[in-house]
């Protein structure tokens, strides 16, 4: 009877352990809940809806240019369609962006400022797939703007840029997305590493900047609150350039130990429903989706490309990712998004910013989710 006892415990933790391993791979996904499924659902919404009004103050004006949020959201569609091999998906994201060459020219940013030079990583993806030079020519302008001192600089632009930082490095968490992708997506463009070694430079200053010891980001210095979407800007920003940087560039090791100093921390304050907060660390802030979405398409990408422990923080991206569909509406829209923030060193700024429906800053780090998920 022992005996019988001992094997029967032996099968059971067996099977246990089997249920574990299953649990974190990347698979067995729910009836409509799969990374393919839900990421066509988003590029589609993004594709069949006019460009956003972002910081537009009077919403019944046509915009007048073409803001961040779209770009990352335009980005992550592209990623799906390439992961997906889906090329007229690519292809429906291509035709939107021809009419920018002609007759929707003045939507073009002005590259004056890191939310607006971003913009560059569309055209370099687009040439990336098609090596059109038009492409190139328009994506380089914003990653090389990002460095050219303009005459009109402020002397704190130009100390920057005389150590060697972008002209419009200014603090702000939302600038390791903003800088390092475009700069990223030239180095991908044209293997010259003067884009890739801007990109770990300026990430390195960011983190002796503001990267606190418990492993979250303030705002800005100026800021001192861990605002959700800001330190999704970093987690995604660093997951990023770690995929592109060479191993051995001299900042890689350093970013890597930020990086996975993050992952660490959001760990900890992730809630029991896969969610994360508005205040990453404050237990009475409310549960945000695209800071959500940020954090977990950084840990899936540390899980797919082995820098990260693939039980722990598979399941932890796991539960993140199947959380944040629960917030996705009828009408393909993710809800409870925070509105664009800018920096307060207020807990009731952070606190009552409104909450929207169907923003470009949550439904674009979904569209990044479901492409990490697929990606091999």
């Amino acid at each position: 009877m022992k005996n019988l006892k001992t094997l029967l415990f032996a099968v059971l933790m067996t099977v246990f352990t089997v249920a574990q391993a299953q649990d974190f791979k990347f698979k067995n996904w729910p009836e409509g809940k799969s990374p393919k499924e839900v990421g066509m659902r988003i590029a589609e919404k993004f594709l069949d809806t006019p460009h956003s009004r972002y910081g537009n103050t009077r919403p019944e004006k046509p915009p007048t240019q073409i803001t961040y949020p779209d770009v990352c959201t335009w980005l992550g569609g592209m990623w799906f369609a390439e992961v997906t091999k889906d090329d007229a998906l690519f292809g429906h994201f291509q035709d939107r962006f021809e009419p920018l060459f002609s007759s929707e020219k003045h939507l073009l940013p002005e590259p004056n400022h890191v939310d607006n030079n971003v913009f560059g990583a569309v055209p370099l993806e687009l040439y990336l797939e098609t090596g059109e030079q038009r492409y190139l020519d328009l994506g380089l302008h914003y990653a090389n703007t990002q460095w050219e001192l303009p005459e009109n600089a402020k002397p704190e632009e130009k100390d920057y840029h005389d150590k060697g930082y972008s002209w419009q490095t200014r603090i702000w968490i939302d600038d390791m997305f903003m800088i390092t992708a475009v700069q990223a997506q030239a180095y991908r463009a044209t293997k010259d590493e003067k884009y890739i070694d801007r990109a770990a430079k300026e990430m390195v200053l960011y983190l002796d900047e503001i990267q606190l010891d418990n492993g979250l980001f303030y705002h800005s210095p100026e800021a001192h609150y861990s605002w959700g979407r800001g330190n999704g800007w970093m987690a995604v920003g660093m997951a990023e350039l770690l995929r592109i940087l060479p191993k051995n560039n001299p900042n890689y090791d350093r970013i890597m130990e930020g990086y996975k100093k993050m992952m660490a921390a959001l760990l900890k304050y992730q809630t029991e429903s896969g969610m994360w907060r508005q205040i990453i660390d404050d237990e009475e802030a409310w549960k945000e989706t695209s800071c959500t979405a940020m954090f977990t398409y950084a840990m899936i990408t540390g899980v797919k490309n082995g820098w990260l422990d693939k039980k722990t923080y598979g399941a932890a991206a796991k539960k993140g990712w199947l959380a944040l569909i629960e917030y996705l509406n009828e009408d393909d829209e993710l809800t409870e998004v925070c509105a664009g923030t800018n920096i307060k060193n207020s807990r009731d700024h952070y606190m009552n910013r409104p909450r929207i429906v169907g923003d470009l800053h949550g439904q674009a780090p979904l569209l990044w989710c479901a492409t990490a998920l697929l990606r091999k």
